[in-house]
C-alpha cells in the first residue's frame, strides 16, 4: 500500500508540473501575443490583475512551483543525488528572484497584490533556505577547514531563510482574505524536518571552529562568516508553447464591420 501510494503520489506530482508548465504558456501568450495587440489606453484601464507585470510574474510562478514540485520528487528518490537537488533549488531562487522583480508596480491597497507579494516573499526565502541547505551538505562532505566552514556557513544561513520564510507563511495567511495554514508536505516539510537537525549537528561536530554552542531548543543566534554564494545554474524549465487560434472568419467579418 505505501508503494502504491509513494508511485501514485509521485505520478500526481509530475502531472502537476505538467499543468504549471501549461499555465504558465498561457500567459506567457498573454504577455507576448495578446497585450502587444491592445492600444496603451486600453492597455491602462485594464484591471490590476491583467497588467503586463502581474501576467509576467504569475507565468514565472508556475516555472517556480514546477521545480519546487521536482525538488519534492528528488527529495522522495533515493536515487537523487545531492547534486541534483541543490541545483533544482538553485533554480528554484532564479525564478523566484525573478518574480519578485516582476511585481513591485502593483498597489499593495489591494487586498489581493499584498497577499500575492507575501505569498512570493515566503516562497522565495522558502527556496534560499533550500538552496543554502543542500550546498552546506555538499561542501560538508569536502575534508579541508575551508570546505567545513563554508557548510557551516551555508546551514547557518539556511535556518535564518527557514525562519524568514515561516514569518513570511505567517503574514500571507493572517493577511486577508485570510487563509488557513496548511499542514507542510513535500518541500517545505523535508526543510522544516531536516534543516534545524542538520545545522545543530553540524555544530556541535565542529566546535573547534570556533562555533558558538547552543541548547538544542533554541535557533542559530549568530552566522559566523557570510555564506558563499550559490552555484548559477542555468534555468531548466520553460513555458509550454501556447499560440492563439485563428480568428473565425465570421468574427473577423464583425470587426472589420
Amino acid at each position: 500500500n505505501d508503494t502504491k501510494k509513494h508511485v501514485y503520489g509521485a505520478e500526481s506530482r509530475r502531472a502537476t508540473v505538467d499543468v504549471f508548465l501549461k499555465a504558465a504558456g498561457y500567459l506567457d501568450c498573454a504577455v507576448n501575443q495578446v497585450l502587444p495587440q491592445i492600444p496603451p489606453e486600453k492597455r491602462r484601464a485594464l484591471p490590476v490583475d491583467l497588467v503586463e507585470g502581474n501576467l509576467k510574474a504569475l507565468s514565472l510562478q508556475g516555472l517556480g512551483q514546477g521545480v519546487d514540485m521536482q525538488l519534492g520528487l528528488a527529495i522522495d528518490n533515493p536515487k537523487a543525488t545531492l547534486a541534483v537537488k541543490r541545483r533544482l533549488a538553485c533554480e528554484m531562487v532564479k525564478y523566484w528572484q525573478q518574480i519578485k522583480d516582476s511585481i513591485p508596480e502593483l498597489p499593495l491597497s489591494d487586498g489581493w497584490a499584498k497577499k500575492h507579494t507575501l505569498f512570493v516573499k515566503w516562497k522565495y526565502a522558502e527556496a534560499k533556505a533550500a538552496a543554502y541547505y543542500f550546498h552546506g551538505l555538499i561542501l560538508d562532505e569536502g575534508n579541508t577547514e575551508k570546505s567545513q566552514e563554508m557548510a557551516i556557513s551555508s546551514l547557518q544561513a539556511s535556518e535564518e531563510f527557514l525562519k524568514e520564510s515561516k514569518r513570511a507563511s505567517k503574514a500571507f495567511h493572517s493577511t486577508p482574505p485570510t487563509s488557513r495554514i496548511s499542514t507542510p508536505f513535500g518541500t517545505t516539510k523535508h526543510l522544516l524536518d531536516m534543516i534545524p537537525k542538520e545545522t545543530l549537528s553540524k555544530l556541535q561536530n565542529n566546535q573547534d571552529l570556533n562555533t558558538q554552542e547552543r541548547p538544542s531548543n533554541t535557533g542559530v543566534s549568530q552566522i559566523i562568516t557570510p555564506p558563499p554564494p550559490l552555484p548559477d545554474f542555468p534555468l531548466a524549465l520553460n513555458p509550454e508553447e501556447y499560440e492563439l487560434p485563428q480568428l473565425d472568419p465570421l468574427l473577423k467579418k464583425e470587426a472589420n464591420h
